[in-house]
């Protein structure tokens, strides 16, 4: 009977003593503090600032003065007096088709134009003394004034033989040589002149009672990465396209030194309107299909710092910056470096050595 009163004298100091030793253990594990610890972030202010309203288009740039050299008539190429990439001057002698047959229909026209005239100085002094009838004399009249159109209209066709540059400028690559047959309306080669150039463009016709003459544009090209050109509107045209909804717009380039016809240009309309806008910067913003969203950093009660999406509207980018159009207010902190790793009820430390 002793035996079992002390076995189990032995087994309550055993049990006993692992349950002191457990309770113990998990009063100093239900004390620790497993809180996670604040995220390292940087921050900044949203700002109020005074943008000009703009649009964005594209365009394909040309020349005011440029065309394809063409002829009005057809004929053998004889003579070709220039060569590609040529500069040229405003009537100067481009390319000659065979014109014989005209010459000589021309030398026939002049000595039949001075035979009719001189009939009809003879038969001007027979009409005076009246030697001859009324009908004479106006036939010979007739004929002088028949014979000059005729030497005319040989001219004329001449000329077309003859093909001059309409004005100054470079011309492109020649696509005839000698010998060629042309026919009217065959491309000999493009001539345009760099001196002056425009873009045609066009924006939503929402937009037409800021259009007008004189609004600044500026004009950006693959060829000059970084650079904008700068180009003033010219015209704006007076309806609107009715399958599109567009107006469309032609700005002159201000300068024009490198740029080419037909070179593609995206475009930035100044609308001449200024208005002020909340901006962060553009890492501030989190893009995602629910919405668009910006931490906002706010006080706890406890006062610590802490993290709140929100869903904004987002605006226009420039210079590294975005405007919110809604959901944010000027003077807010919002997160703008490590956004990944927030979460709801996280809370923040800033590093204040981190300026964007």
């Amino acid at each position: 009977m002793k035996a079992y009163v002390v076995v189990i004298a032995l087994l309550l100091v055993i049990f006993g003593s692992i349950s002191a030793y457990l309770y113990q253990r998990f009063s100093a594990f239900a004390s620790m503090d497993f809180t996670p610890p604040p995220v390292t972030i940087a921050a900044s202010t949203a700002e109020l600032e005074t943008w000009d309203e703009t649009l964005n288009a594209v365009g394909t740039i040309r020349a005011v003065r440029g065309v394809e050299l063409t002829s009005e008539t057809s004929g053998q190429i004889t003579e070709i007096l220039f060569d590609s990439g040529d500069q040229v001057t405003a009537d100067q002698l481009l390319l000659v088709l065979n014109d014989d047959i005209e010459r000589a229909s021309r030398q026939n026209q002049i000595a039949a134009l001075e035979l009719a005239e001189l009939l009809f100085e003879r038969n001007s002094e027979l009409i005076e003394k009246g030697s001859i009838p009324q009908t004479q004399y106006d036939r010979s009249r007739a004929d002088v004034e028949r014979t000059r159109a005729q030497l005319a209209e040989t001219e004329a066709r001449l000329a077309n033989k003859r093909i001059e540059a309409p004005f100054a400028g470079t011309i492109g690559i020649r696509n005839v040589d000698i010998g060629d047959y042309l026919s009217p309306g065959t491309a000999i080669a493009t001539l345009q002149d760099h001196s002056e150039l425009e873009i045609d463009f066009t924006v939503p016709a929402r937009y037409a009672p800021n259009l007008k003459s004189g609004l600044g544009v500026k004009v950006r090209v693959d060829a000059f990465p970084g650079r904008a050109f700068n180009a003033t509107v010219a015209a704006v045209n007076a309806r609107v396209d009715s399958e599109t909804r567009n107006i469309q717009l032609r700005a002159k380039l201000d300068e024009a030194e490198g740029l080419l016809p037909g070179m593609f240009a995206v475009l930035e309309l100044d609308l001449g309107i200024r208005q002020q806008v909340v901006t962060i910067p553009e890492t501030a913003m989190t893009y995602a299909l629910q919405g668009n969203t910006v931490f906002v950093i706010e006080k706890t009660e406890g006062g610590d710092l802490t993290a709140t999406a929100r869903v904004v509207e987002a605006g226009k980018v420039r210079e590294g910056r975005i405007a919110v159009l809604d959901g944010l207010k000027a003077g807010d902190r919002v997160v703008s470096v490590g956004q990944n790793k927030l979460y709801r009820g996280v809370r923040v430390v800033v590093d204040e050595d981190v300026n964007l």
